[in-house]
């Protein structure tokens, strides 16, 4: 019978080999594969996974090449002895473990997409909020995304859209057309409602527009917590889905342990009892991408 020793050399070999074959330096081969990876997602994934990753950079939050290479230690080594203490199989340990290592780009991808919509959350917070400060002193729409967008505290890419919404303005002679532009870039309910109350005021002049500001402001407020209390509710579950689901993973190994090695062993002869372990570690692992599916994608939805 194979022995978990042997699994764990084989591995190392394997590993060294291919880095040895690659490139000199680790840290070359692991950039060269995330550079070929990344030019895929770029071409393929919903918004520009170049993109999402650079603003993670620029806000200090993007991974090292050696934090990379721990997530590819850790998946890896723990899709390997799930596949080798399901099946007793080196082959299966090591298919196992290149798979799950393959999909370690996409779980980046999401991981860059959630700290890219939290940062576009806060400007467009910041963006509403001193909108409204700015109309209460200007009493000009246009105004006040000038105001907005000299104060240096929009960043881009919601900057470069204020800019815009301000040379429709002055392009169209109306506001209509750059609210429309900026609702549809980012259709957040605060955005919306509050160039909708913009909108009211502009054309049908309302009489006591500061106490309108004020309850927007207000709302706004709610709509945030709101959000907020979501995202820390988010990273609690976080925490005990991948709990719930390491221990989905162990259920089989507890019910080996309980059968006894050569007991299980002959189950493994049978094929029906193979397909079903492999539809069990399918199914879990479809589980676990869905949860972090969840974790990572509409934060900041409202």
């Amino acid at each position: 019978m194979r022995t978990l020793p042997e699994l764990g050399i084989l591995l190392c070999l394997a590993i060294f080999v291919i880095i040895y074959r690659r490139s000199k330096s680790g840290k070359e081969a692991i950039k060269e594969v995330a550079d070929k990876v990344g030019g895929l997602y770029n071409k393929y994934a919903p918004y520009s996974f170049k993109v999402v990753r650079e603003k993670s950079k620029e806000l200090g939050q993007e991974y090292t090449p050696k934090q990379y290479m721990a997530q590819v230690v850790l998946l890896g080594g723990f899709a390997a002895l799930i596949g080798y203490f399901y099946f007793y199989s080196i082959i299966w340990a090591i298919v196992y473990a290149v798979a799950t290592i393959a999909f370690i780009p996409y779980l980046a991808y999401l991981r860059c997409q959630r700290i890219y919509s939290e940062f576009i959350f806060e400007q467009i917070q910041t963006y509403t909020t001193n909108v409204i400060m700015e109309f209460n002193t200007t009493q000009s729409f246009v105004k006040s995304l000038e105001g907005v967008r000299d104060s240096g505290i929009i960043e881009e890419p919601v900057l470069g859209d204020i800019k815009k919404m301000i040379d429709l303005s002055y392009q169209n002679g109306t506001i209509d057309e750059s609210i429309e532009y900026f609702n549809n870039k980012y259709p957040f309910y605060m955005v919306k409602n509050m160039h909708q109350l913009f909108l009211q005021i502009t054309k049908e002049g309302a009489k006591d527009a500061g106490e309108s500001l004020e309850n927007m402001s207000m709302d706004i407020d709610a709509l945030v917590e709101g959000v907020y209390r979501d995202q820390m509710d988010r990273k609690n579950f976080h925490k005990r889905f991948l709990t719930f689901a390491v221990v989905l993973f162990f259920l089989v190994v507890v019910v080996e342990f309980m059968l006894g090695e050569e007991n299980y062993i002959e189950l493994l002869n049978m094929w029906y009892v193979q397909l079903i372990l492999h539809l069990i570690i399918i199914i879990n692992i479809g589980f676990l991408i869905s949860g972090e599916k969840y974790y990572n994608e509409d934060v900041g939805a409202e």
